[in-house]
């Protein structure tokens, strides 16, 4: 796991000079402490800002073409005393800066070699080299891992950029018609001189609505997110985008479309639409356990992330039924029960032998908010980063690898929105009078507790939103600030700015992917496409990164993804019980009082703290006069927000901390005369 910065350039004109190519470099060393080198095509290698300097001194001896540097910092996890990043191919034609895991490397390695290629490491990125030499860009269909690469041609003065099919990996970019830069993440950018920090009105409205912003776009203008399951080639000056894979979801235009002729992935889910409840879930525990047995290829210690969950639960007992010893597992905790999970965790852990390790995360922790802010580079504002980011920095001083559970709940319908969906739509066909009356104003008229998710509450959310288009329904359950609620709290001048601009469009054109499945299938397929990668990944990635800890998903694998795509919805969400299948495939592995609990989530009490510990940090910022007088909120609307929550009248928790952060990330990323290159500033 690495952190990986570069540009390519048309002409050495437009190139950046080796200390501020390093200074790009090195504002990613949290993601890699382990060792730090950039390769320059004027120069060759470079490791210290004293080299630099010197080698900035000499003249180029080339002509005024196209060029590039990568950037490279390393966290050593395979081949610890080789595998130096960037690494060529025998004659320094091809060079790669690669951040991820490439699960399948042996085996690719063994392919290679007997096709003629010499290795001088045990690495999986030098795989990623000569794959490239075999295939150019097709190289990505046969990777089996999470991934963002940079390969610069010199052969072709190409650089090509990958990234994973899930997302897992971040890469933003800049092209500017010059150059292209590309970072893991956007900080590194801004460390080029000049670059641009003007925030993108349309982002903010996406990150109203979404809680993040969501790719491709950036909250800055100009920068771009490379979205996931999409290469992308610049060449000549010209940068060319394209899409390598679709999770199988809709039959006909699914994965088996662009996958590799070598990948039998395909070939395994022939006559799959007359397969056994059973039979299914054979192939489920024999593609999860292989993803388990992958992902715990590593040359230093590795735990898991236990929450007391289905999902985590099951990640963590295949890892036990693999290891010679007792699995370090890690979970957090909360004061306030109903955020509290660790009583499953001790559960699961008893039941599957693990060496478990837990923390309390009090009020206090968000002392933890400058490195958050600072760390996510863009406002993002799911609390759960809060607890992920303390259970990465606990799990961090015992091993350097962690599996974890995330994507169960997208794959096998474990968010209590799916019931929901499944709801309304046996209510769609209901008589018209019914449907009317569902709809009536007269239920959010009902009062309803603030200060927990009561049933009365949920149903008045329910039928608030009832009325509306299926697509435009789901996108008000999971939004933070609806249409309404947005058009109430945006500036005039700033609404003027957004013109027709709908936040809605990207989620309706993940659902366009899958059209002819039923319409819970198709929102899951949404969540993958959307809320997975933008969200979920995002956060993990990014927490995990700051106490350089690697963070593996057996579930994101992409043939448990594509096998889950293929499943009836039946065997996923049976009645009101989600993840069905996975009680049914892995019940050996799961306590009782695990295989049928309530999904709690990995939420933080904001309510509580907003009301008591934390109610002077969230008026000192939000009623700030800078803060109200930025123009992107209505002043009165801010208040009306802050009041309806500190009085216990309404739960405004999290639109507050949406607020919050987007107020502390302009202070740190914007305000600031040069961008920050460290949390400390």
């Amino acid at each position: 796991m690495c952190g990986i910065c570069g540009l390519a350039w048309n002409s050495s004109n437009s190139a950046v000079s080796l200390p501020e190519a390093l200074r790009m470099t090195n504002v990613l060393q949290h993601r890699g402490p382990d060792d730090a080198w950039l390769f320059d095509s004027r120069y060759g290698m470079v490791r210290t800002f004293d080299e630099a300097a010197a080698l900035n001194q000499r003249p180029v001896n080339e002509s005024n073409g196209p060029g590039a540097f990568l950037g490279h910092r390393r966290l050593s996890i395979i081949d610890l005393s080789g595998g130096r990043q960037p690494l060529s191919n025998e004659d320094g034609s091809i060079w790669v800066a690669f951040n991820g895991e490439i699960y399948n490397y042996k085996e690719l390695r063994d392919q290679l070699i007997a096709k003629g290629h010499q290795f001088t490491s045990s690495s999986d990125t030098e795989v990623i080299v000569h794959l490239y030499e075999e295939r150019g860009h097709e190289c990505v269909h046969e990777l089996r891992g999470m991934f963002a690469i940079a390969i610069w041609d010199s052969r072709r003065e190409r650089l090509f950029l990958a990234r994973d099919r899930l997302g897992k990996k971040p890469l933003v970019y800049r092209h500017d018609g010059q150059r292209l830069a590309f970072a893991s993440e956007l900080k590194s950018l801004l460390q080029i001189s000049g670059a641009p920090r003007e925030i993108d009105p349309e982002a903010v409205n996406l990150y109203l609505a979404y809680q993040y912003v969501p790719h491709p776009h950036s909250i800055l203008k100009g920068y771009a997110k490379l979205p996931p399951a999409h290469w992308a080639i610049y060449e000549n000056g010209n940068l060319r985008v394209e899409r390598y894979w679709h999770p199988p979801y809709e039959p006909g235009s699914s994965a088996e479309l662009l996958s590799s002729p070598e990948d039998e992935s395909t070939s395994e889910f022939a006559g799959s639409e007359r397969w056994s409840a059973q039979q299914w879930q054979r192939k489920l525990r024999e593609t999860l356990t292989e993803a388990v047995r992958l992902r715990m290829r590593s040359d230093v210690p590795l735990g898991a992330f236990l929450s007391g969950g289905i999902d985590s639960t099951i990640i963590s007992g295949l890892m036990q039924e693999q290891s010679t010893t007792p699995v370090h597992t890690f979970s957090i905790g909360f004061p306030v029960k109903r955020f509290d999970e660790r009583e499953y965790a001790r559960a699961a852990s008893q039941h599957l032998g693990t060496q478990h390790h837990e923390m309390v995360v009090e009020p206090a922790a968000l002392s933890i908010l400058p490195k958050l802010i600072w760390h996510y580079d863009e406002p993002f504002s799911d609390s759960s980063a809060i607890p992920t980011m303390y259970l990465s920095e606990l799990t961090r001083r015992e091993v350097t690898v962690s599996l974890s559970g995330d994507g169960g709940d997208e794959l096998f319908c474990g968010y209590e929105r799916y019931k929901a969906v499944k709801l309304a739509t046996m209510f769609d066909r209901l008589p018209w009078p019914i449907r009317k009356l569902m709809t009536s104003p007269l239920w959010q008229k009902l009062p309803a507790r603030a200060d927990r998710p009561s049933l009365r509450r949920k149903a008045k959310r329910f039928a608030a939103a009832y009325g509306q288009p299926p697509e435009r329904r789901y996108m008000r359950w999971v939004c933070i600030f609806d249409d309404k609620l947005r058009n109430e709290l945006l500036h005039p001048d700033f609404a003027a700015q957004l013109g027709q601009h709908d936040p809605t469009s990207f989620l309706e054109e993940c659902y366009r992917e899958c059209p002819s499945r039923d319409f819970i299938t198709r929102t899951t397929c949404t969540d993958v496409l959307s809320y997975l990668p933008c969200d979920i990944m995002n956060k993990v990635d990014i927490a995990s990164m700051a106490y350089a800890l690697e963070c593996r998903c057996p579930f994101l694998d992409h043939r448990v993804v594509e096998l889950a795509a293929r499943m009836p919805i039946e065997l996923k969400l049976h009645g009101q019980q989600g993840k069905q299948i996975l009680i049914d495939t892995f019940r050996d592995l799961l306590p009782e009082s695990i295989q049928h609990r309530g999904k709690m989530g990995f939420g933080v009490p904001l309510d509580h703290w907003f009301r008591n510990e934390l109610k002077p940090l969230l008026a000192d910022v939000l009623l700030d006069p800078r803060s109200l007088q930025r123009g992107w909120f209505r002043p009165e609307a801010v208040q009306q927000l802050c009041n309806d929550h500190f009085s216990g009248k309404l739960d405004q928790s999290y639109r507050l901390w949406n607020l919050l952060v987007f107020e502390l990330w302009q202070q740190a990323f914007v305000d600031c005369s040069t961008p920050p290159s460290n949390v400390a500033e």
